[in-house]
């Protein structure tokens, strides 16, 4: 089994499980130190614990609570792959005190986890701005509502919330350039770090860390028409630190790379002219 630390922060940790186990393997138990959902990503496997047996296949998803022994077979495929989610007591305690929807077990693929699952893989490569920690968070809730036979909030948010939502985005665009985490903003709103998760994206849109990413981005642009500054100086003064995931990210929102964007701030029309022309067509379709 190979292991990959993701993300290691309270009140939650991913870890990308690699297993090459297949039906020659003698299975053994092991024990579940966290409480935890997996993804299965590809592959197959069987997952016994005192809850039952169960067969998980890509998009199925794995659950262990604390304590909770289990064994896994590999009687029909070599191989499968796991994005893993370990959360807190804590987090999971302030999950509407609806912990007890973590019985070890398993879930088929559903279409209400899937999609989350896959977010959390787009991350993971890449190729989304969502944090890890948030769409663990999102997966976990969505999970959560699922086994209660809960459906999501659609209510009216009350207007001291929302107020709480937007004092936490200015308190974010006014610090966008220091490191910040979930659990930080939300210790400043007063919040646990699920519920403000699911509070501030229901008011404003976004989750936090988009939120504090596109901030990032908007100084960064504002910054590259200054010719006297360094695109690799700007990347770390507004708050980004690593330059090739802010060349990455600036790309994707403007369509070009940071020294394009410079070169057309500065009068290069045929830079500006290419991008139009590029997004003309998706306008017109």
């Amino acid at each position: 089994m190979e292991v990959t630390t993701l993300l290691q922060r309270e009140p939650i940790s991913v870890f990308d499980y690699r297993c090459t186990a297949g039906p020659s393997a003698a299975p053994f138990v092991e024990g579940h130190q966290t409480y935890s959902i997996s993804y299965v990503r590809t592959g197959s496997f069987g997952y016994r614990t005192k809850e039952g047996s169960f067969e998980l296949v890509a998009g199925s998803v794995l659950v262990g609570q604390p304590g909770d022994e289990y064994t896994c077979t590999h009687d029909h495929v070599t191989g499968d792959e796991c994005l893993c989610f370990r959360l807190s007591t804590d987090l999971v305690e302030s999950m509407d005190d609806r912990a007890k929807a973590w019985r070890s077990g398993a879930l088929p693929p559903l279409s209400e986890l899937v999609v989350f699952g896959e977010l959390a893989q787009s991350a993971v490569e890449g190729r989304s701005d969502i944090a890890l920690d948030e769409v663990g968070m999102l997966f976990a809730g969505s999970f959560v509502d699922v086994s209660s036979g809960r459906k999501p909030e659609t209510s009216n948010v009350r207007t001291p919330d929302r107020r709480r939502a937007v004092d936490a985005a200015l308190w974010m665009s006014d610090h966008s350039h220091e490191p910040i985490h979930l659990e930080h903003v939300a210790r400043e709103a007063g919040l646990s770090a699920f519920h403000f998760l699911r509070l501030f994206a229901r008011v404003l849109g976004v989750t936090p860390h988009q939120f504090l990413v596109r901030s990032r981005l908007r100084n960064a642009a504002r910054l590259l028409t200054d010719r006297s500054r360094s695109i690799t100086d700007i990347a770390y003064e507004v708050g980004f630190g690593d330059l090739s995931n802010f060349i990455r990210l600036f790309q994707r929102a403007s369509g070009m790379s940071p020294s394009s964007f410079r070169k057309g701030a500065r009068g290069d029309r045929e830079i500006l002219q290419e991008r139009l022309r590029r997004a003309l067509p998706k306008m017109t379709r």
